[in-house]
C-alpha cells in the first residue's frame, strides 16, 4: 500500500466530492475544481472522508494511487482554505501595481512590464513591493507566482529581483579591486 495513497482525506463542511466519467469534481465555497481521474484508481466517500483505492500492486498503480490522494487533498484544500503565494520585490525603484485583471511590474527594464491575471487567481499588491497570488487550485497559484518571478529572477551580486517571501537568496562575493603588480 502506498504510504501516502492508503491515507484518507477529510473533507471539510461544505466540500462536496463527485466522481463521474473518469472525472473527479470537487465543490465547495471557494469554488469547484475538477481533475481527470487517474488509471487503476476508485475514489469512495463515506463518513466525512475520502478514501482513494487501486485495483492493481504494479509499479505504476502504485504510483497514481499516491498522486491520485495528493491532488484529491489539494483539491479539498483549495477549495475550502484556498492557497496563497507571496512574493517580494527587491531593489531601488522596482515596484508593482495591479489594476482590475492587470498586474504592471516596474522592475528595471525600459518598460513596465503587463501581465494578464487568470480569470480563477486574485493578485493582492499588499504594498509596492509585496505581492500575494490567491486562487483555490495550487498548480495555478503555483505556476503565475513562477511566471511573475521569472520577469526578474533575483541576482547573487546583489539579491535584487523577485523573490518568493520564504525564499533565500545566496549572495556571491563580488570582484576584490586588488591592483595588479
Amino acid at each position: 500500500m502506498s504510504r501516502i495513497g492508503k491515507l484518507p482525506v477529510k473533507l471539510a463542511s461544505g466540500v462536496e466530492i463527485k466522481v463521474e466519467g473518469g472525472r473527479v469534481r470537487v465543490k465547495g465555497p471557494k469554488g469547484t475544481l475538477e481533475e481527470a481521474l487517474a488509471p487503476h484508481c476508485s475514489i469512495e466517500v463515506a463518513n466525512g472522508e475520502a478514501r482513494v483505492s487501486r485495483d492493481s500492486d504494479e509499479k505504476r498503480a502504485k504510483a497514481m494511487h499516491g498522486l491520485m490522494r495528493a491532488l484529491l487533498a489539494n483539491m479539498v484544500k483549495g477549495v475550502s482554505q484556498g492557497f496563497t503565494r507571496g512574493l517580494e520585490i527587491v531593489g531601488i525603484g522596482y515596484r508593482a501595481e495591479v489594476s482590475g485583471k492587470k498586474l504592471t511590474l516596474t522592475i528595471g527594464y525600459s518598460h513596465p512590464v503587463a501581465m494578464p491575471i487568470p480569470a480563477d487567481l486574485e493578485v493582492i499588491a499588499e504594498s509596492q513591493t509585496k505581492l500575494l497570488v490567491k486562487g483555490a487550485n495550487k498548480q495555478k497559484v503555483g505556476q503565475f507566482a513562477a511566471e511573475i518571478r521569472m520577469v526578474r529572477e533575483p541576482e547573487p551580486y546583489k539579491g535584487k529581483g523577485i523573490r518568493y517571501t520564504d525564499e533565500v537568496v545566496r549572495r556571491k562575493v563580488g570582484k576584490t579591486g586588488t591592483s595588479g603588480g
